[in-house]
């Protein structure tokens, strides 16, 4: 058992409200959390006084490609589709298990020194990335990403065993993206979904042309072409979901589904700014993302926070557009459920003991007006004090509990990456 004492506490059960008190967790659970117990208590493995420090639920990152760690800062500064079809397609045809376990950790590394908990991947060997996961303690659910000529049977598949594979790991149907896919592996996955009773996700209208493409073969849009293949009845939602009319929205709404926004990556490959103003008036449900570490470069979710808020206020020329408080419940209790990690979404007894610890003894988090506020406007990754996932203390004060040097993994995922690019550096 450990005891986090004398803290700050915003539960996010249902909004971003602080109380002071403290949380104890119990093997892999939350086994009590409210005001300070002077009394009665139980023999702790370890207790922590946090010295008015902030525990919130962690963030959940629920859109990245996390091995794409070895694209960082390669091939930036292009058009995209040089970008994506010069440089990042040809090395990724190279990527080996061995590459995608050494860049996944080292991903990791960076997820919970920014206080993120969980990760909603889709990328390559799956079995090396979820290993890689497993190894160093981290939560995560890997999307399926299906392409034509995909056989539906890789899905059928992945889904029973990544969903064996243990408390850390979750799988849930996808394909890459509708421009990527032909109709009959769309509806053979309609078909899956539908016997598993499973969401379905996949990127959707990131860029004007994915969607201008999807009108000149379908008629319609991406959202409502899929949704016309039973696509979404069981629920799901989208990345990115930039360029969305009214009646994406609406079937959004309907359906239950929850739009991810990635805001630095869209704005660096200039694909546009997501009407998140627009998603809440309409009750979209909504969760953030960092997309890969090629198109952002970092895996940063205070920058995220940031940039959905300033940039929908600008899009809107309205100060008073997206409030941090929304965006904040969405980067960490919205991406929990979007990804369903339903025991993950908040601070409660029974919950996943998956926090983060945030030191408020800096100079950006004082004075305390709006600790919501603070995190969004003022935040950033050098605050993350610890971060918990399952029970375990996996970074705490610059230090990594992940099973192995840090120094082991950067100098690993060097490796790989020299031999990957080679001369095409």
């Amino acid at each position: 058992m450990i005891r986090l004492h004398n803290a700050r506490i915003m539960p996010m059960s249902s909004d971003c409200s602080v109380f002071e008190g403290e949380l104890w967790t119990d093997g892999g659970k939350i086994s009590y959390v409210g005001p300070a117990v002077k009394e009665g208590l139980p023999q702790f493995e370890r207790e922590i006084d946090l010295g008015g420090d902030l525990v919130i639920p962690g963030f959940k990152n629920a859109h990245a490609h996390s091995a794409m760690t070895f694209l960082r800062s390669f091939a930036d500064d292009l058009p995209l589709q040089s970008w994506l079809f010069d440089k990042v397609f040809p090395l990724e045809d190279r990527l080996t298990p061995e590459a995608v376990y050494a860049f996944t950790r080292l991903a990791v590394l960076e997820y919970i020194s920014g206080g993120i908990t969980a990760s909603f991947d889709m990328y390559f060997h799956r079995d090396a990335y979820a290993q890689a996961n497993i190894d160093s303690g981290f939560r995560t659910v890997i999307c399926g990403a299906l392409s034509a000529g995909d056989k539906i049977s890789i899905a059928a598949d992945d889904y029973k065993k990544y969903n064996a594979m243990g408390e850390l790991i979750g799988y849930l149907p996808g394909v890459h993206a509708e421009y990527t896919a032909d109709e009959a592996l769309l509806r053979g996955m309609s078909e899956l979904v539908h016997e598993l009773k499973s969401p379905f996700w996949t990127h959707n209208s990131e860029t004007k042309s994915e969607v201008d493409g999807c009108i000149e073969r379908h008629g319609t849009t991406p959202t409502k072409y899929l949704d016309s293949l039973g696509l979404f009845d069981y629920g799901g939602g989208g990345y990115h979901c930039v360029w969305f009319d009214e009646s994406d929205m609406d079937i959004f709404a309907k359906r239950g589904l929850w739009a991810v926004t990635c805001p630095a990556s869209n704005a660096k490959l200039a694909s546009g700014t997501a009407p998140l103003g627009h998603f809440a008036s309409r009750g979209v449900k909504l969760a953030v993302g960092t997309d890969g570490p090629a198109s952002n470069n970092a895996l940063d979710m205070f920058r995220e926070m940031y940039l959905a808020c300033v940039l929908q206020k600008l899009a809107l020329s309205d100060a008073a557009a997206c409030p941090a408080e929304n965006i904040l419940m969405a980067a960490c209790s919205g991406g929990a459920k979007a990804m369903g990690l339903e025991n993950c979404d908040s601070l409660a007894v029974g919950k996943a003991a998956d926090l983060a610890v945030i030191n408020l003894h800096r100079p950006n988090m004082r004075p305390i007006h709006d600790l919501a506020k603070n995190l969004v406007y003022a935040g950033t990754r050098d605050n993350v004090r610890l971060t918990m996932i399952a029970g375990r203390i996996l970074y705490e004060n610059g230090e990594f509990f992940v099973g192995d040097d840090p120094e082991h993994i950067y100098a690993e995922a060097e490796r790989c990456t020299k031999e990957l690019i080679g001369n095409d550096a």
